[in-house]
């Protein structure tokens, strides 16, 4: 690939400001810690609409800028398929999960699990957090980091060195309320700069938005739906177990593996659990759907802008699909808006889950399990300190997916994909039934279906058997709840 154009000083300004003021939010927060109420849930007093914000900014990451726009650059708009699916789920997550962790008065959500079943479920569910929010992570940073390195001319390990402390300097000085505050400002920022990007790419085509239209229509990229064959067709139970693209597939697993994302990832549902009430948290929910498609209606047509754009002049000199947006902007994007959205990709993947992972360690592990009853001042230390263990270690990650080269956006999901169903499967046992179900069957069922996963998984993705990796969220949630159940009377007689 060719490198991009020097940066301007303007460019520069804009990406210096945007960092220090998420620092500024962090060091005025910083003396408003007084305990771990503080510093976890803000003590429930974030307006829904700066949580709304907040959960937008943390749904969207550095992903879905740089490999929502290259997916529609690819492929088409079968994406929206997933999203009406999801925006179904976070009705269900709002409706059936966040009154029962209001009921419960929980910290972190795995507390619900405690009291549902025992520590034992609490632990594990922690645990597989921890795996799949650091790994999710870790490659979101990764796909951050290859297009800073192509709009800076930075070391791909140096933008993650980079970014990784700046994530440590704001969230362990002001908390969760500094997280809040600075996902505002991350998403006004990349809604800003999405919509002025595509504004320019609208302008640099010959034709306009007609034209886009037009050549996108014509190479099915403005394709939406995906119906599949009829049923009754000989090949339409195949197609339905092997394509994640039909729209029935889709839909359906957007709402497992978003409920699983919603109601079981306290990374996302701690900004749910930092308003005051119920209804309040249930209100910024519901409403997070229209914010959501905003942002996927911009950066979808960024995609097919793109698509169009380089149709007129020639095909772009990258490696990957997910080079297309930086590559756009850093050849041929002008200075100060070139700063605007290197600054909105660069602040998306700051949202890091430095802040859950603490909450989720010190309150499910160490407070009850490591070091019972000490001060509240000790905890805050250590919850200051898990940060950074915690930011290192999202680094390290990182670093490991630079030898990935799929796209960005499908490895997340599969990743999501293997320990997800474990852990809706525990959630809904708690949620939808009142039978007595043994906590070390949960542990067990748990460990089993993730490791069965990831067995399907390996297995798809080396080409030893044709099973689509969009299924695991189901296979893992059906599966737990199942063994689960089977294996708790026998559990129950031998204790």
């Amino acid at each position: 690939m060719s490198p991009a154009p020097s940066l301007t000083w303007p460019d520069y300004a804009i990406l210096l400001v945007s960092l220090v003021v998420l620092v500024a939010i962090g060091v005025a927060f910083t003396g408003r810690q007084r305990d771990t109420t503080d510093f976890f849930l803000a003590r429930r007093r974030v307006p829904w609409w700066a949580a709304c914000l907040s959960f937008l900014a943390t749904e969207i990451s550095a992903v879905t800028i740089i490999s929502v726009p290259a997916t529609a650059y690819s492929e088409n708009w079968e994406y929206v398929q997933f999203f009406i699916g999801s925006s179904l789920a976070k009705l269900a997550v709002a409706f059936l999960f966040i009154p029962a962790f209001y009921r419960h008065d929980v910290t972190t959500i795995y507390e619900f699990l405690r009291d549902r079943f025992g520590r034992a479920t609490q632990v594990t569910g922690s645990l597989f957090f921890f795996l799949t929010r650091l790994t999710g992570s870790g490659a979101r940073l990764t796909a951050t980091a290859i297009a800073v390195s192509l709009l800076v001319g930075w070391r791909i390990e140096t933008t993650i060195v980079v970014t990784v402390v700046v994530s440590i300097a704001y969230i362990a000085t002001g908390g969760v309320s500094a997280v809040v505050w600075t996902n505002v400002f991350q998403a006004l920022m990349f809604l800003v700069a999405g919509a002025a990007t595509l504004a320019f790419l609208v302008s640099q085509i010959d034709g306009g938005a007609t034209a886009i239209a037009q050549l996108a229509e014509a190479a099915g990229r403005l394709r939406v739906i995906d119906w599949g064959p009829a049923p009754g067709a000989p090949d339409f139970w195949a197609r339905l177990a092997a394509d994640p693209n039909i729209v029935w597939v889709a839909v359906l697993n957007g709402f497992i593996g978003s409920m699983a994302a919603f109601g079981t990832d306290h990374d996302l549902m701690q900004r749910l659990l930092t308003v005051e009430t119920r209804s309040q948290s249930q209100r910024t929910l519901a409403l997070t759907p229209l914010a959501t498609l905003l942002t996927l209606a911009i950066y979808l047509s960024l995609g097919a802008g793109l698509f169009a754009f380089y149709a007129q002049h020639g095909a772009p000199a990258i490696a990957r699909n997910d080079e297309v947006l930086p590559y756009f902007v850093g050849h041929t994007m002008p200075a100060v808006l070139r700063g605007l959205m290197l600054s909105a990709i660069v602040l998306a993947s700051i949202d890091s889950p430095l802040g859950s992972l603490s909450a989720s360690f010190v309150t499910d592990i160490y407070r009850p399990l490591l070091a019972r009853g000490r001060s509240e001042t000790h905890y805050l230390r250590v919850s200051r300190a898990c940060v950074v263990v915690f930011g290192i270690v999202l680094g390290i990650i990182a670093w490991i997916f630079l030898g990935w080269r799929q796209q960005i956006l499908w490895l997340v999901f599969k990743i999501a994909g293997v320990p997800f169903g474990s852990l809706l499967g525990v959630f809904l046992l708690g949620l939808l039934s009142r039978r007595r179900v043994a906590d070390v069957a949960n542990v067990v069922s748990m460990v089993v279906m993730t490791l069965i996963n990831l067995a399907l998984l390996y297995l798809s993705e080396t080409g030893r058997i044709n099973f689509p990796w969009s299924w695991l969220v189901i296979v893992g949630t059906a599966g737990t709840i199942a063994l689960s159940l089977a294996l708790t009377p026998a559990l129950s007689r031998r204790r």
